[in-house]
């Protein structure tokens, strides 16, 4: 189950091609919510398909609301940001935030 979804839908009542699913991890566990993030952003890719709406990558969050852990589903790979975020850097987030929105965020393998 996604807990939010960012989308590029200029209507706010329709969800037209999800760009970035944000999973809310439990009891602070972000490891433990990563594959639900990846399952929901495969199911968000199904649905851009289902739409003729195909955007690559698409982009997951796992987040506890102190730590962030930032996806990208790119082909069949999932890529995972190593680095852990914390809300204290509040402005580095919503930067990737933006990024991931505007389809400009990168995530390098290790």
């Amino acid at each position: 189950m996604c807990d939010f979804i960012i989308t590029r839908s200029s209507e706010q009542f329709f969800i037209r091609v999800p760009a970035i699913v944000i999973v809310e991890a439990k009891n602070e566990n972000i490891t433990g919510g990563l594959g639900q993030c990846i399952a929901t952003m495969l199911a968000a890719r199904v649905f851009n398909a289902q739409e003729d709406q195909s955007i690559s990558p698409v982009y997951g969050v796992v987040t506890s609301g102190s730590i962030w852990k930032f996806l990208q589903l790119l082909g069949h790979t999932v890529y995972i940001d190593l680095e852990d975020y914390y809300i204290n850097n509040a402005g580095k987030i919503l930067g990737i935030l933006m990024h991931m929105a505007e389809g400009t965020y990168v995530t390098l393998p290790a």
